[in-house]
């Protein structure tokens, strides 16, 4: 039965093809397995490493990883019809709407980011990402009417949350979620939380590359490294702008460069700014080391908004957080800021 299971199992990833092996020599104790694998959801394609001494298991477990990351799309794509978060677009507008304890949780800890942010970082962006046409499609120039149309439909403070009847509603029709910057980081989490339960010793796992989570350390070494991709030549996989070590940490980044269009020699990316209605201008990416990959990912967002000369104070709220800045720069391509170690004029305060 195992056997099947496995066999099963190898035809389910897509990209490099899975890794099963162990390392050690006989007689020196339990053998280091190690595993690796991918598999498509949530709009990208996640990648798990694990290692564990005499474990022959790796490939079951990350059946059920992988699963759980499937768990999470059906719950939270706004793209899927029959998702909970899509029944919360169509109806919260007109009434409230009932949603299991996970995903309101899910939803208290998203508006405790906004709150913290004062609204750099905000669920309720879709309307403006429509408008825009980063939902679904290639970018556009909004004329200002429907911008300002969109802009009236979005606002954390529009989004009511009944903790007694754990009831979402929207103040208002036309609102909608939009939880792509931040449910990648959740679904990382919870695989994290899924190994552990399983007792693995060591493990990287990775939503896109953007959303990267290392606990133990592999073989011989003391931390997991992850290189932050060079924002100048993103789809070089061969070029990097940082390496950085993870402990029981994640590295989230939210660059520019992923979704853009240019308009009249302007470039438009899809990180928005929700108190504006427009994408922010003059950075190339943010990477942040965090504590989890929700954290991570709500901060890139929030820090991406914020900007560089804010970002000292907005961190003070985070005190194990770092951020990297990335700016253009025409002779070098980019520079570098590194928070809270960085030198600026003025506080988020």
């Amino acid at each position: 039965m195992a056997r099947k299971c496995l066999a099963q199992l190898l035809v389910l990833f897509v990209g490099a093809p899975p890794l099963f092996f162990s390392l050690g020599a006989r007689g020196s104790g339990p053998a280091v397995a190690h595993y690796r694998g991918s598999h498509a959801s949530m709009g990208t394609t996640y990648r798990i490493q694990l290692y564990g001494a005499g474990r022959e298991d790796l490939a079951l477990v990350a059946e059920s990883a992988f699963d759980e990351v499937d768990r999470i799309d059906r719950l939270m794509s706004v793209y899927k019809r029959n998702s909970a978060v899509s029944f919360i677009n169509r109806r919260a507008g007109r009434e409230p709407v009932r949603v299991e304890p996970e995903l309101f949780d899910f939803l208290q800890r998203c508006l405790a980011f906004s709150r913290q942010s004062r609204g750099a970082f905000d669920v309720t962006v879709q309307p403006l990402m429509r408008a825009w046409g980063f939902f679904g499609g290639q970018g556009r120039l909004p004329p200002e009417i429907e911008l300002r149309e969109a802009l009236q439909r979005v606002g954390y403070r529009k989004l009511s949350l009944d903790p007694g009847r754990r009831t979402v509603r929207f103040d208002q029709d036309g609102m909608a979620l939009d939880l792509g910057g931040i449910a990648k980081g959740y679904a990382v989490d919870r695989v994290v939380s899924l190994l552990r339960e399983y007792r693995i010793a060591s493990a990287l796992v990775s939503a896109g590359g953007s959303t990267v989570f290392g606990f133990g350390a592999p073989p011989g070494k003391t931390a997991w490294t992850v290189k932050v991709r060079d924002p100048a030549f993103p789809r070089d996989p061969q070029r990097s702008a940082l390496t950085v070590t993870l402990e029981n940490q994640c590295l989230s980044v939210s660059g520019s460069y992923e979704n853009s269009f240019s308009f009249e020699g302007v470039t438009y990316s899809h990180i928005m700014d929700p108190r504006s209605g427009r994408p922010v201008q003059g950075l190339l990416s943010v990477a942040v080391v965090a504590g989890s990959g929700m954290e991570g990912d709500a901060l890139d967002n929030a820090l991406f908004v914020i900007g560089p000369e804010k970002a000292q104070g907005y961190l003070k709220q985070y005190p194990r957080v770092q951020a990297y800045y990335f700016l253009p720069q025409e002779e070098e391509g980019w520079k570098m800021l590194s928070v809270p170690r960085a030198r600026v004029a003025e506080s988020f305060d």
